[in-house]
């Protein structure tokens, strides 16, 4: 009986010794615009810690402090393991994503909350089942706040002021209406503003009101207008490695999820109106001349864009969704969201 004893107490000082208490997961995030940029102090890191708390530390994050891939290629590096955590705009790759292109659109609304969360319901209801961003674990699709005008010298009201203007745009949407409303888009990621514009490459950007700050432009851009609804909007995609999420355990999967979806796009979009009431207070202290578009300058801007979202409508009919019917969906769910609902 006592070697039995023995045995027994022998076996379980070995369990307590080499079975670690809880396992851990570290995943490498990355983030591509600077540390400070709303986008990854208020929204981006925010979310990993709030993972990191519901996971009870057992999910963990290394935050890079460099991106190792430039934007367009991020999409990539999380599907194939570069890192594990990041987020992208799919603008930044013409033709691979079409769906998405329905969050881009003009006079969607005043407020990136309501647009992030109507727009992840849309995607879970109608787009998520094509596939679009098969590979990687998606953590939800989100939109900044309405893009506005903005130029270094020359003051925009009317179509005839953006005729021949260069214009950094982030691709996507905005790149074809830049082109049909007389300008020429120069499609560059956004950490390359300043240097565009500093240089005068570029005569102007479109861009919500929190990136001019944001990237440090406000010594840059003069003249700003603001069209009401937004000149158009801005697809990000928030994702993760999908094999490294399918190897966590199913507690740590259910945590992420439940932090997933609307609970992000809300996230985002709260942070992202916030940064927007402060951009615009910061171009009005630094003397950047600010104007609300004309109803006679929308009506020349509808003119011009309406055409392009009938033509994407036609472009994804193939794929077998109604793209007139997906738009008056969206915006009544935007309407919807922005009611309270």
């Amino acid at each position: 009986m006592r070697r039995l004893h023995l045995a027994s107490a022998i076996a379980l000082a070995a369990m307590l010794v080499f079975a670690p208490a809880q396992a851990q997961t570290t995943m490498t995030a990355s983030s591509w615009v600077p540390p400070a940029h709303p986008l990854t102090a208020n929204i981006f890191v925010p979310w990993l810690k709030e993972v990191e708390a519901a996971t009870q530390g057992r999910v963990k994050f290394n935050i890079l402090p460099k991106a190792p891939v430039a934007p367009p290629q991020t999409f990539d590096a999380v599907k194939d393991g570069v890192v594990d955590v990041s987020f992208t705009v799919q603008g930044y790759t013409p033709g691979r994503f079409v769906l998405t292109k329905m969050a881009e659109f003009g006079f969607l609304g005043d407020s990136a909350e309501a647009t992030s969360v109507a727009y992840e319901r849309m995607h879970q209801r109608h787009l998520a089942r094509l596939g679009e961003h098969k590979g990687v674990k998606v953590i939800a699709v989100f939109t900044h706040g309405p893009g506005e005008i903005f130029t270094v010298s020359k003051p925009v009201t009317s179509l005839a002021d953006l005729q021949g203007m260069k214009i950094r745009v982030g691709g996507g949407i905005v790149n074809d209406f830049t082109r049909a409303l007389g300008a020429s888009p120069l499609l560059k990621p956004s950490s390359e503003s300043f240097q565009m514009l500093q240089s005068g490459v570029a005569d102007g950007i479109f861009f919500p009101p929190e990136s001019i700050p944001g990237f440090k432009l406000t010594s840059l851009i003069k003249q700003g207008t603001i069209v009401p609804g937004g000149l158009y909007n801005t697809s990000f995609v928030m994702m993760m490695n999908e094999a490294k999420y399918n190897a966590l355990p199913q507690a740590d999967r259910d945590a992420i999820d439940k932090l997933s979806g609307e609970h992000f796009a809300r996230l985002a979009g709260k942070a992202w109106d916030a940064a927007d009431t402060a951009g615009m207070a910061t171009m009005k202290a630094a003397g950047v001349h600010l104007q609300t578009a004309s109803p006679a300058f929308m009506a020349e801007i509808r003119s011009r864009t309406d055409p392009i979202e009938q033509a994407w409508a036609a472009e994804i009919k193939p794929k077998g969704v109604d793209g007139a019917a997906l738009m008056k969906e969206f915006r009544a769910e935007i309407a919807k969201v922005a009611g309270g609902k």
